[in-house]
């Protein structure tokens, strides 16, 4: 619920653990209460020594006209530093990669344990990928957009072999967390899911789930995400009820088609004339169609959308207006490429994800 050196070599992928363990301290590791206690844990620099991550498969480059950050949008990509965290560790989780290990089990055919050295020894694949919050409310800043870099998921659940009737994919955290995604999802050919260990070009943060992460495009995150990640096993959903379906979430969330005013912000006073609204919105592994913004319930007027990068990732929009002095209401609604409208209808969070018109009411002056 909801975060370069070659590959040979002592600078390279397969010298990482020999130079790392020279200068990181032993880790220690205590589950329970939600918290893994790791305080004496020289995380940052086991970080520090994984260095440059260079993938096989860069991501494209983020085209021009990606974002209108001079018309009030976020920018495309968002800095590790900004990107949204919704934890439910009451203690970040400190692991060193060089002590990390994947376990991979259950309906499988052959068990799997994978080191980090391994993990990264593999080829590795850049995307840009949006994450959004099932717990974003209508308007909220629970999404964001980051280049993982990783290893396919599909790839290491094939090398596993997933037994006829393995409907879930359970991933564990290092804490205990646990989230449950459809296997039919993440198997997908493109459906881009990876096991990361960058992102924005450098090993993931410690509070984004260093060293290795689950990131599942198109899915909330309680049911894709999962950070600080050591454990996949495979299941089906009648067995076994993940963290958040145990608290009444439902255990199927594909992300809803959804769209944010950012500008005007809500009771921002603007100068008369033309006035410009903008925002963004998502429909991740369907893509953004259209989006269309109207004022104090008149028409409804087509935006204008940015140059898209990928059906994984948001769009951003802008549009204007001529308005008079005095209070004004402006609302938006997205339609993603299944012909799907974002519905007016109001809902919260849970047990699925929000759904509704954003609407700010501002003052023209």
């Amino acid at each position: 619920m909801w975060r370069a050196a070659g590959r040979d070599g002592a600078g390279g992928r397969r010298g990482f653990l020999g130079g790392a363990g020279a200068t990181a301290a032993g880790v220690v590791v205590a589950l329970g209460g939600g918290a893994l206690l790791g305080s004496r844990t020289d995380v940052q620099a086991s970080r520090r020594a994984v260095g440059e991550l260079t993938p096989d498969t860069p991501a494209p480059p983020v085209p021009g006209g990606a974002d209108f950050v001079t018309d009030g949008t976020p920018a495309f990509l968002t800095s590790n530093r900004d990107f949204y965290r919704v934890d439910t560790a009451l203690v970040v989780p400190r692991i060193r990669a060089e002590e990390w290990q994947l376990r991979v089990h259950g309906m499988v055919d052959r068990e799997l344990r994978i080191g980090f050295d391994e993990l990264r020894g593999r080829p590795l694949v850049e995307r840009a990928i949006t994450l959004t919050c099932v717990s974003n409310q209508v308007g909220g800043q629970y999404v964001s957009t980051a280049r993982f870099l990783g290893v396919p998921l599909r790839d290491v659940l094939t090398q596993a072999g997933v037994r006829p009737g393995a409907d879930q994919l359970v991933s564990r955290s290092a804490d205990g967390w646990t989230a449950g995604t459809p296997t039919d999802v993440v198997l997908e050919n493109d459906r881009g899911a990876l096991l990361a260990i960058g992102m924005n070009g450098e090993p993931l943060p410690v509070e984004h789930g260093f060293p290795v992460r689950m990131v599942v495009p198109g899915l909330y995150g309680y049911v894709s995400a999962t950070k600080w990640l050591v454990e996949l096993e495979l299941t089906t959903f009648e067995a076994f009820d993940p963290y958040w379906a145990r608290r009444g979430w439902a255990k199927q969330a594909p992300i809803k088609t959804m769209s944010r005013i950012d500008k005007p912000r809500a009771f921002d006073s603007v100068a008369s004339g033309r006035v410009v609204v903008a925002g963004v919105a998502w429909a991740q592994h369907r893509g953004v169609e259209a989006v269309e913004v109207r004022i104090d319930g008149g028409p409804w007027q087509r935006a204008e959308l940015s140059t898209e990068v990928s059906v994984d990732t948001w769009r951003m929009w802008r549009t204007e207006f001529t308005l008079p002095p005095g209070r004004h209401t402006a609302e938006a609604r997205a339609a993603d490429r299944t012909g799907s409208v974002q519905t007016e209808q109001r809902a919260d969070p849970i047990p699925d994800g929000a759904t509704g018109w954003h609407s700010v009411v501002f003052t023209v002056s």
